[in-house]
């Protein structure tokens, strides 16, 4: 064997094993974590964690129903803000916009996706809190709204940059106008990818802490409408672990469980709805 092909395979060897050491590294960090969260967490986890409100501060017990309950609203709120106006920039990008304007928008975007959290939540508090005058649901769910829309945006565009051009023609030679063939031919035949972006932006923006501080707020007890602060996971792990007291502590623990729970729940439906739109004869 030549010193040349000693070399080779030695790199080879040497490079397999670097990547492979990174690979093991990455996945080892996720289930370090996991694996403390699960150990810490699950000592607090009952029934009565998942159905009773917060305990006052300093008593023992109490559950974070109403945090679940409220970080449900607020996705629901910011999903109403950023799925409209996140899909018709990605429909806009895809479909419609020249070379200039195309780049702007790109560009807007990633910029709005690198702005940091509590800047964002600086910005809901100016703009709605303010003129409000309280805290509210809303206010927490047009922040993290805001965040989304650039998600949904580019994840959308290139999904529906995926369609067929042979989709669009066809349509188009049956009579349909250029908009009629967006709607019915093209958004429908990346629904499953659209879904997909819609489900990556709320498992972003649902551990987002900063925004709902100065939004939402928190609240001890169950909010009633969509005008009232209201608690959620985030601000709730962020509460009990800062706090001097050992119980909200383990807390603290189990709601982190129950959001990364939640978190890569979304994550694997995410990978289910691509698997099942890959399939072969779909």
């Amino acid at each position: 064997m030549s010193l040349r092909m000693v070399w080779r395979k030695g790199l080879n060897f040497t490079m397999l094993a670097l990547t492979g050491f990174c690979a093991l590294l990455t996945v080892s960090a996720l289930c370090i974590v996991l694996g403390f969260l699960a150990f810490n967490g699950s000592k607090s986890l009952h029934r009565s964690f998942f159905t009773n409100l917060l305990a006052p501060m300093g008593e023992t017990g109490g559950g974070i129903a109403n945090a679940i309950v409220g970080s449900a609203k607020l996705l629901l709120a910011s999903a109403g803000v950023g799925v409209p106006i996140g899909l018709l920039g990605g429909i806009y990008l895809a479909e419609y916009a020249g070379s200039v304007s195309s780049f702007l928008v790109r560009y807007a975007a990633d910029l709005l996706n690198g702005v940091p959290s509590i800047v964002m939540g600086i910005f809901a508090y100016t703009m709605v809190v303010l003129p409000m005058h309280h805290f509210s649901t809303l206010a927490g769910g047009f922040a993290l709204g805001v965040m989304m829309i650039p998600i949904i945006l580019r994840t959308s565009e290139e999904f529906l940059r995926a369609v067929p051009r042979s989709f669009r023609e066809g349509a188009m030679a049956l009579g349909a106008s250029k908009w009629r063939t967006v709607a019915t031919v093209v958004v429908p035949a990346a629904a499953g990818g659209i879904i997909t972006a819609v489900l990556l932006a709320l498992a972003r923006v649902a551990g987002e802490t900063a925004p709902l501080i100065f939004t939402a707020l928190g609240n001890q007890y169950w909010s009633k409408g969509w005008g009232q602060p209201t608690s959620s996971l985030p601000v709730v792990i962020y509460t009990y672990a800062t706090s001097p007291y050992e119980d909200w502590h383990r807390q603290a623990w189990a709601a982190g469980l129950v959001l990364l729970g939640l978190v890569l729940a979304t994550n694997l439906l995410t990978r289910l709805v691509l698997a099942r739109r890959t399939m072969p004869g779909r």
